[in-house]
Protein backbone atom coordinates (compact mmCIF):
# COMPACT_ATOMS: atom_id res chain seq x y z
CA UNK A 1 0.00 0.00 0.00
CA UNK A 2 1.56 3.50 -0.74
CA UNK A 3 0.10 6.58 0.83
CA UNK A 4 -0.27 9.63 -1.07
CA UNK A 5 -0.12 11.65 2.27
CA UNK A 6 1.52 15.14 1.57
CA UNK A 7 2.69 16.88 4.65
CA UNK A 8 4.08 20.55 4.74
CA UNK A 9 6.06 21.96 7.25
CA UNK A 10 6.11 25.48 7.58
CA UNK A 11 8.83 27.23 9.97
CA UNK A 12 8.92 31.03 11.20
CA UNK A 13 11.02 33.78 11.92
CA UNK A 14 14.86 32.63 13.08
CA UNK A 15 14.68 29.20 12.38
CA UNK A 16 16.70 29.73 9.28
CA UNK A 17 19.77 30.51 12.44
CA UNK A 18 19.50 27.08 13.59
CA UNK A 19 22.61 25.66 13.96
CA UNK A 20 24.75 28.98 13.69
CA UNK A 21 25.58 28.68 17.34
CA UNK A 22 26.87 25.01 18.05
CA UNK A 23 26.28 25.78 21.97
CA UNK A 24 23.17 28.06 21.70
CA UNK A 25 20.01 26.77 22.91
CA UNK A 26 18.77 25.54 19.28
CA UNK A 27 21.98 22.73 18.87
CA UNK A 28 24.27 21.79 15.69
CA UNK A 29 21.97 21.20 13.32
CA UNK A 30 20.90 23.89 10.64
CA UNK A 31 17.74 24.11 9.34
CA UNK A 32 18.93 22.50 5.82
CA UNK A 33 20.36 19.11 7.36
CA UNK A 34 16.65 19.44 9.58
CA UNK A 35 14.88 19.08 6.56
CA UNK A 36 17.40 16.49 5.08
CA UNK A 37 16.22 14.60 8.11
CA UNK A 38 12.34 14.64 7.61
CA UNK A 39 12.78 14.12 3.45
CA UNK A 40 14.72 10.88 4.93
CA UNK A 41 11.95 10.01 7.12
CA UNK A 42 9.11 10.80 4.74
CA UNK A 43 10.56 8.99 2.24
CA UNK A 44 10.94 5.88 4.77
CA UNK A 45 7.08 6.07 5.73
CA UNK A 46 6.00 6.71 1.34
CA UNK A 47 4.30 10.11 1.91
CA UNK A 48 5.47 13.77 0.30
CA UNK A 49 6.91 16.15 2.24
CA UNK A 50 7.05 19.69 1.58
CA UNK A 51 9.63 22.11 3.91
CA UNK A 52 9.81 25.75 4.05
CA UNK A 53 10.77 28.96 6.04
CA UNK A 54 9.82 32.83 6.31
CA UNK A 55 10.06 35.49 8.52
CA UNK A 56 6.99 36.88 7.66
CA UNK A 57 3.52 36.19 9.34
CA UNK A 58 1.79 36.99 6.14
CA UNK A 59 3.34 34.46 3.90
CA UNK A 60 3.25 31.65 6.87
CA UNK A 61 -0.67 32.51 6.62
CA UNK A 62 -0.69 32.09 3.17
CA UNK A 63 1.47 29.02 2.99
CA UNK A 64 -1.26 27.47 5.62
CA UNK A 65 -3.87 28.63 3.44
CA UNK A 66 -2.54 26.78 0.65
CA UNK A 67 -2.54 23.80 2.32
CA UNK A 68 -6.00 23.85 2.72
CA UNK A 69 -6.04 22.43 -1.03
CA UNK A 70 -2.65 20.72 -1.25
CA UNK A 71 -1.45 18.80 2.12
CA UNK A 72 -2.97 16.24 4.21
CA UNK A 73 -1.52 17.84 7.38
CA UNK A 74 1.16 20.51 8.50
CA UNK A 75 4.23 20.46 10.96
CA UNK A 76 4.22 24.34 12.07
CA UNK A 77 7.28 26.04 14.14
CA UNK A 78 6.00 29.67 14.15
CA UNK A 79 9.40 30.98 15.65
CA UNK A 80 8.57 33.82 18.06
CA UNK A 81 5.13 34.15 16.62
CA UNK A 82 4.04 31.00 18.10
CA UNK A 83 3.36 33.75 20.70
CA UNK A 84 2.03 36.59 19.32
CA UNK A 85 0.48 35.84 16.30
CA UNK A 86 -3.89 35.31 16.18
CA UNK A 87 -3.28 35.50 11.97
CA UNK A 88 -1.63 32.23 12.23
CA UNK A 89 -3.71 30.38 15.15
CA UNK A 90 -6.79 31.76 13.17
CA UNK A 91 -5.70 29.95 9.59
CA UNK A 92 -4.05 27.00 11.57
CA UNK A 93 -7.52 26.63 13.29
CA UNK A 94 -8.93 27.03 9.52
CA UNK A 95 -6.79 23.74 8.36
CA UNK A 96 -9.08 20.75 7.90
CA UNK A 97 -6.40 18.05 9.03
CA UNK A 98 -3.99 17.41 11.63
CA UNK A 99 -1.23 20.00 12.70
CA UNK A 100 1.63 19.67 15.31
CA UNK A 101 3.01 22.54 16.62
CA UNK A 102 7.02 21.66 16.99
CA UNK A 103 9.10 23.98 19.39
CA UNK A 104 13.06 22.79 19.62
CA UNK A 105 13.85 24.27 22.81
CA UNK A 106 11.76 23.85 25.85
CA UNK A 107 9.45 27.09 25.73
CA UNK A 108 8.52 25.91 29.71
CA UNK A 109 12.05 26.51 30.85
CA UNK A 110 12.86 29.63 29.24
CA UNK A 111 10.86 33.25 29.75
CA UNK A 112 7.33 33.56 30.75
CA UNK A 113 6.31 35.01 27.87
CA UNK A 114 7.19 32.04 25.78
CA UNK A 115 4.67 29.90 28.54
CA UNK A 116 1.63 30.52 26.24
CA UNK A 117 1.25 29.83 22.16
CA UNK A 118 -1.44 31.09 20.38
CA UNK A 119 -0.64 28.47 17.63
CA UNK A 120 -0.66 25.69 19.98
CA UNK A 121 -4.80 26.60 20.31
CA UNK A 122 -5.16 25.41 16.96
CA UNK A 123 -2.86 22.58 16.64
CA UNK A 124 -3.77 19.09 17.13
CA UNK A 125 -0.87 18.22 19.65
CA UNK A 126 2.16 19.84 20.47
CA UNK A 127 6.20 18.60 20.32
CA UNK A 128 8.52 20.63 22.97
CA UNK A 129 11.57 20.41 24.04
CA UNK A 130 12.91 17.25 21.64
CA UNK A 131 15.71 19.16 19.67
CA UNK A 132 15.57 19.16 16.03
CA UNK A 133 14.15 15.34 16.75
CA UNK A 134 11.00 16.85 17.47
CA UNK A 135 10.47 17.28 13.68
CA UNK A 136 11.08 13.65 12.63
CA UNK A 137 8.54 12.83 15.34
CA UNK A 138 6.07 15.09 14.16
CA UNK A 139 5.99 13.72 10.40
CA UNK A 140 5.98 9.93 11.94
CA UNK A 141 3.12 10.96 14.25
CA UNK A 142 1.21 12.68 11.51
CA UNK A 143 1.80 9.71 9.09
CA UNK A 144 0.47 7.43 11.82
CA UNK A 145 -2.54 9.52 12.73
CA UNK A 146 -2.92 9.89 9.15
CA UNK A 147 -3.26 6.04 8.21
CA UNK A 148 -5.25 5.46 11.09
CA UNK A 149 -8.36 7.94 10.33
CA UNK A 150 -7.62 6.55 6.70
CA UNK A 151 -8.82 8.63 3.21
CA UNK A 152 -10.80 12.18 4.22
CA UNK A 153 -13.80 12.10 1.84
Amino acid sequence: MTDTFRIDILNGPNTNLYGLDPNGLYGRLTLAQIEERCRSRAEQLGVAMRFRQSSSEGVLIDWIHEARDSADAIVINGGSLSYTSLGLMDALASFPGPSLQVHVSNVFKREPIRHHSFISQAATGCLIGLGPLGYEIAVEALVMFLRERGPST
